[in-house]
């Protein structure tokens, strides 16, 4: 399978199976974020990678949309430099979760809006820019939870956009 046809195939879980990822599965996924490209190739991050139960549900609490942190295997929470490092965070991130996909781990990003509370459970000084954490897990066999299912019933009308309808040539809103 081609590595276009795997990032089109990718989906984002929030389901997993009780099932722990081993050691140098989580590293593999580690060194692809590692070894993302960044702005002046300053590697603006560190991971904060939580395993731990007291921990994965501390971290649960600290978004609106992050329950499934408290059943995900693994939590890597990334920290960057500074706000300017925020893109460079989200190509770090995406490159884990391709990683994570192409070795049979799900993934999904979220928000960790309660910066104070997420700052508390990792033990995360001031200073460091929290961007979006990356909850990893095997898939659930049985398939996607039920508050999963019900999210995609209410949005499975929305699809994906045309490409046409992104895209401008050469100027905005001068599409083909």
């Amino acid at each position: 399978m081609d590595a276009v046809h795997r990032i089109l195939a990718k989906r984002d879980l929030r389901t997993y199976a009780d099932r722990p990822i081993p050691p140098d599965v989580l590293t593999r996924i580690l060194e692809a974020g590692r070894r993302s490209g960044s702005a002046r190739n300053r590697q603006p991050w560190e991971f904060v990678v939580a395993t731990d139960a007291e921990v994965r549900r501390a971290l649960a609490r600290c978004g609106r949309f992050a329950a499934h942190l408290a059943r995900a295997p693994a939590v890597v929470v990334i920290a960057v430099e500074g706000a300017r490092d925020l893109f460079d965070a989200g190509r770090c991130a995406q490159s884990m979760m391709l990683a994570a996909w192409l070795l049979g781990v799900a993934s999904c990003p979220v928000a960790l809006h309660d910066e104070r509370g997420a700052r508390a459970a990792l033990g995360l000084p001031e200073g460091p820019v929290l961007a979006p954490a990356v909850a990893l897990g095997y898939p659930d066999p049985a398939g996607r939870g039920r508050l999963e299912r019900v999210a995609l019933r209410v949005l499975a009308g929305r699809g994906r956009k045309p490409l046409a309808d992104l895209v401008s040539w050469n100027r905005y809103g001068n599409r083909a």
